[in-house]
């Protein structure tokens, strides 16, 4: 990009920032206040783990392992008890039904659940 000469107080446009720090990127030692954006953060975070030791990107990616593998975890139980609650509600909505005098197939019908599982109530 030698044609690109802005300095970071000419910097008027989205354009002008991503051209000043593709050009300078690897001479800056800090994030300029003029690119404080969102659309930035992502960029210098990779630069940034870009230049970490191979003992300090192992144990960042091991962290970063972990973090997922929790977030996962949570995530299925989150997942697992909602599906419970459904099939719970399903269950006393059949119950309801059922005093109610409607018959099992179309309690099975209207809550899902299977005849049996209606019968067992």
């Amino acid at each position: 990009m030698p044609k690109f000469h802005k300095t970071e107080q000419e910097l008027d446009t989205l354009f002008d920032k991503w051209m000043f720090v593709l050009k300078n990127l690897a001479r800056l030692m800090e994030r300029p206040t003029s690119l404080q954006e969102r659309v930035f953060n992502r960029l210098f975070e990779a630069a940034e783990i870009a230049q970490f030791s191979k003992e300090n990107l192992y144990a960042y990616e091991e962290s970063l392992k972990v973090y997922r593998d929790w977030n996962n975890v949570i995530n299925t139980a989150i997942q697992k008890g909602i599906a419970e609650g459904e099939w719970m509600k399903a269950k006393a909505i059949a119950g309801n039904l059922k005093n109610a005098g409607l018959s099992i197939a179309e309690i099975a019908k209207v809550t899902g659940l299977s005849e049996d599982e209606i019968n067992s109530l």
